[in-house]
């Protein structure tokens, strides 16, 4: 039986107990302290400001610009990012989100302030900047940053309209915030029975449990439940993830980009085949995910599948119940391979206010990890007693552990690694994670349900998200050749690709069409494909680990302190793995199959 909160209705904030949330007093011991760092930031903003129009004067006058630029951006993330922070714990709370509100608009009006730097650089002959590298101290330390702005080039626009388009960004956000104050605050679902028969009330954190509930009535009405919420908001929804794409789309032609795809991949210095090459292969390889869903099929006994019997455990009679102090425990062991250091710096993580357990009324739904370059990281969970969460759990502290050690290696300047390669950390302490539990467990099913588990990464994290990374390329392409998108086309299109991935033994039930509504992830254009190129080179990296010991965990802590010091393809060649050719793909699939094959051979014994 899956556990829920009896109270029926979610705890209050104010009722989680302190060692259960995180510790924000470590970014401002008050809020005071946070109004001081805005005054700040408005003082900032304006000398730098007043400095417009001089950076080609000199070769000390363009390094006092990006030394303040420093100061000033490194003081503004920690605003928002607490501000924000502060909202998520309860985004009812109108007073942090008029904090999220001013960190919104002071961001704009910053970025607003400093949008004539970038263009200013590229008027200035390449002969006098490397000049000046050579000659002013200092200025050496941003030599990476000044020939990726040289990079983007043929992208930038005169200073005059940078600065409109930075004016623009809190309007351009718009559709993101609308919906997630839509899909976090006011959006509330209905109750349902649950295996007990008692009701219960349905909230997102709960829905993953139901969706692993035996009782498949209780999965089913979660499902319907949860969709005909959905479905009642459709058109808003599709009305605000639309606004979204033209966004993309106009930001793409106004920096003539040859498209929203491109424009995303130039960021990453990433070529276009990186992406084609991910969804071709997956289409290769859809045969396989077929192959588990008929095997799904078979072990649940089932007539028909369906969309919500996806996630229930096919070992039934196993019950694998993780408290999150067992999670913990478990995960320090199962990433022992990385070393002491890392072991050192994950356990100050889960003692010391890092992390923010348990879910409570009005906080923002799922999980992430973040924080400023000023303090240690922060991770916002919703845990459910569950092995998904326990995989959650180590997911977002290896981004944690990233952020630490890139923040400690590089100076701010380039701290912030790319999002590229922003998945390899997380999915790798998957990867040791479930290593270690199928390494230690002896029991028959419980191996069974971990192979499932793993089965379901693969599926979650490779296919499903290569599925949401050809629908965004479906989508923009589709705007920018002028097509309408509307619910019922958003929904058309979705429903053809959960066919075409789920293959002959899945019934497609009208109510998945709409799950393009629920994922926030299309509010940040292109951003999915980079889970299924993650996984794939944690897989690799993390057998490295296992296989080779100290000289393959050193390659690997280098890579988590490059920062943005490096391109993202340069980084995880230098941490062992090749992401410019599709073989990472098909060496990380080839280990669904051989897991696939040993589940089937279980499944005889």
């Amino acid at each position: 039986m899956i556990t829920v909160n009896k109270s029926k209705t979610l705890p209050k904030r104010s009722d989680v107990p302190a060692e259960y949330k995180w510790r924000l007093e470590d970014m401002y011991p008050t809020d005071n302290d946070w109004e001081a760092d805005v005054q700040k930031v408005k003082q900032l903003t304006e000398k730098i400001a007043a400095m417009k129009g001089s950076l080609a004067t000199s070769g000390k006058q363009l390094l006092a610009v990006l030394t303040l630029q420093d100061e000033l951006l490194k003081t503004l993330d920690q605003v928002y990012v607490y501000a924000r922070m502060r909202r998520d714990e309860d985004n009812a709370n109108s007073q942090y989100q008029g904090l999220t509100d001013r960190a919104t608009s002071l961001s704009t009006q910053v970025y607003g302030s400093i949008s004539y730097i970038q263009p200013e650089i590229l008027a200035i002959s390449t002969e006098d900047l490397q000049t000046w590298i050579k000659e002013v101290e200092g200025l050496e330390h941003y030599r990476i940053l000044l020939d990726e702005i040289t990079r983007f080039k043929p992208h930038t626009l005169s200073a005059e309209e940078e600065a409109l388009l930075a004016n623009m960004s809190e309007l351009a956000s718009s559709p993101s915030k609308i919906f997630g104050m839509l899909n976090n605050a006011d959006m509330k679902f209905p109750m349902i029975t649950d295996e007990s028969g008692e009701e219960v009330e349905l909230t997102k954190g709960r829905y993953t449990q139901f969706m692993e509930s035996k009782d498949r009535r209780v999965r089913k009405k979660a499902f319907e439940a949860l969709y005909s919420t959905y479905g009642k908001f459709r058109n808003t929804i599709a009305a605000s993830l639309t606004s979204a794409i033209k966004g993309d789309v106009f930001y793409a032609r106004t920096r003539k980009y040859p498209s929203a795809l491109y424009a995303a991949l130039f960021a990453d210095n990433v070529e276009l085949p990186v992406y084609d090459n991910l969804i071709a292969t997956i289409h290769e390889h859809l045969p396989l995910m077929h192959r588990y869903i008929a095997l799904r099929k078979k072990l649940l006994g089932l007539d028909e599948l369906h969309m919500y019997d996806l996630y229930v455990p096919i070992v039934p009679e196993t019950d694998m119940k993780i408290p999150y102090d067992q999670a913990v425990s478990t995960i320090k062991e199962a990433l022992h391979p990385l070393g002491e250091e890392y072991g050192r710096i994950l356990d100050e993580g889960f003692s010391n206010g890092w992390i923010d357990v348990h879910e409570n009324e009005g906080k923002t739904s799922g999980a992430y990890s973040w924080g400023a370059y000023t303090s240690h990281p922060f991770v916002l969970m919703n845990y459910q007693d569950n092995v998904n969460n326990m995989f959650t759990l180590a997911h977002e502290m290896g981004h944690a552990l990233h952020s630490y050690y890139s923040n400690h290696a590089q100076p701010y300047t380039y701290a912030d690694y790319k999002i590229f390669v922003a998945e390899v950390a997380s999915t790798l302490n998957e990867a040791l994670l479930m290593n270690h539990l199928l390494e230690t467990t002896t029991d028959k099913k419980q191996r069974m349900y971990l192979i499932n588990h793993y089965l379901e990464q693969f599926r979650g994290t490779v296919f499903r998200q290569t599925m949401f990374a050809e629908f965004e390329k479906i989508v923009h392409a589709k705007e920018e050749q002028g097509e309408p998108l509307t619910a019922e086309s958003l929904s058309t299109i979705y429903r053809e690709l959960n066919v075409a991935y789920h293959g002959p033994d899945m019934v497609v039930d009208s109510e998945v069409d709409l799950e393009w509504a629920r994922i926030p992830h299309f509010y940040r254009g292109f951003y999915v494909y980079k889970y299924a190129t993650g996984f794939s080179a944690a897989t690799s990296l993390s057998k490295q680990i296992l296989e080779e010991g100290q000289p393959a965990v050193d390659r690997y802590l280098q890579f988590l302190k490059g920062g943005s010091s490096d391109y993202p393809l340069n980084l995880l060649k230098g941490a062992g793995v090749d992401m410019t050719s599709p073989t990472p793909i098909a060496e990380a699939l080839s280990v669904f199959k051989e897991l696939l094959e040993e589940l089937e051979q279980l499944v005889e014994q």
